[in-house]
């Protein structure tokens, strides 16, 4: 008889294949706000939200910052990580954001 592979660990697994165990619930109004814009543009050359942010919610475009609210992991790293305390983070309303899936 054919022998069948296990699948995949999630214990074993990459952070980008662990992601695909997330699920999202996403409201239509922003739960993560850049406070002051300029900031951005202004002070902080190496927009560093953009690099600490595990799940890429936040991406600099010519001028701005992009907020991709809808996949934000509510870990709050961007809460502590703005070396400017410009990001505004508060939890979703209720029966939104994140939704956990044991794989």
């Amino acid at each position: 008889m054919g022998e069948t592979q296990p699948a995949a660990s999630a214990k074993g697994a990459s952070i980008e294949e662990k992601q695909y165990l997330l699920r999202f619930n996403a409201d239509t109004q922003s739960h993560l706000h850049v406070m002051d814009t300029e900031v951005c543009l202004t002070s902080c050359p190496d927009k560093i939200c953009t690099v600490f942010c595990p799940a890429e919610v936040y991406k600099w475009e010519e001028v701005r910052m992009h907020v991709g609210y809808e996949g934000c992991h509510e870990c709050g790293s961007c809460r502590i990580g703005c070396p400017h305390q410009n990001i505004k983070w508060v939890y979703p309303k209720g029966g939104h954001g994140i939704v956990f899936r044991l794989g």
